[in-house]
């Protein structure tokens, strides 16, 4: 609870079940979203975190390997923010690390 979580995971609902969005109270979770997919799938977690008020954001696919958090922390590009994380200033298409190494 309260720490950052930055994952090479997708940001999709795993098996539509609400209740695995996350397991922590996080500061804000990181996440890639797999080329976004259908429907936006790649990224319905940020919806469900954001209801949890959990800041979180996906970087591209494109920008950073998926399964890979390193390569998210240092090649990520946020695609996509729920409100929380727009609230702590991460827009789409800007660097993740620029706006995160100002939170750490």
């Amino acid at each position: 609870a309260g720490r950052i979580i930055i994952t090479g995971s997708h940001g999709g609902l795993v098996g539509g079940a609400v209740a695995r969005g996350l397991r922590a109270q996080a500061r804000l979770a990181v996440f890639n979203d797999a080329g976004v997919g259908r429907d936006g799938a790649g990224i319905a977690r940020l919806a469900v975190l954001e209801a949890a008020e959990v800041p979180a954001v996906a970087v591209a696919a494109a920008s950073a390997d998926i399964g890979s958090a390193l390569s998210t922390y240092r090649r990520g590009v946020v695609s996509a923010a729920n409100a929380g994380a727009l609230a702590l200033g991460f827009r789409a298409g800007f660097p993740l690390r620029d706006r995160l190494d100002g939170l750490i």
